[in-house]
């Protein structure tokens, strides 16, 4: 929730916090939100301890769907073929990523130095034909 508050944005908080609290009560605050904040860190521990304490090994059981669970939320298509075909290798696809570029590259590359050329004029005579979308090959498409 907070992962992007940056410090920019802390210190104008404090600035705002020491114009709207004063500088005689802004420590106080800050001691009552420290410990607020340690309470309910406090009450979050003993929560768990008394849930693993009543239920046991039960809560075991209930953990590891939910564990499997994060697992699959945090798989894209890439982490799935770096999990199943390269074995946790995230080095091997991203040097198999580039290989293909680079055979793309030079694909196309290739292609436009030996198309040839129409340079020829056409003849005024003949009606002028409606100008033709361009066609798309697959080696045009970014892979990424």
């Amino acid at each position: 929730m907070f992962s992007s508050v940056g410090w920019g944005e802390i210190l104008i908080l404090l600035a705002a916090a020491l114009i709207i609290l004063g500088p005689e009560r802004l420590p106080g605050a800050v001691s009552w939100v420290m410990g607020t904040i340690r309470k309910v860190r406090d009450y979050a521990t003993d929560a768990t301890s008394n849930l693993e304490n009543e239920i046991g090994a039960d809560f075991d059981d209930i953990r590891k769907p939910l564990s499997q669970l994060n697992e699959l939320r945090q798989m894209t298509p890439k982490a799935i073929v770096t999990k199943h075909l390269f074995d946790g290798d995230s080095s091997s696809i991203d040097d198999m990523g580039k290989s293909v570029r680079e055979t793309l590259d030079i694909s196309r590359t290739h292609r436009s130095v030996s198309a040839p050329t129409n340079d020829t004029p056409k003849p005024t005579s003949a009606p002028a034909a409606a100008p033709q979308a361009p066609r798309h090959d697959v080696t045009d498409w970014d892979a990424t």
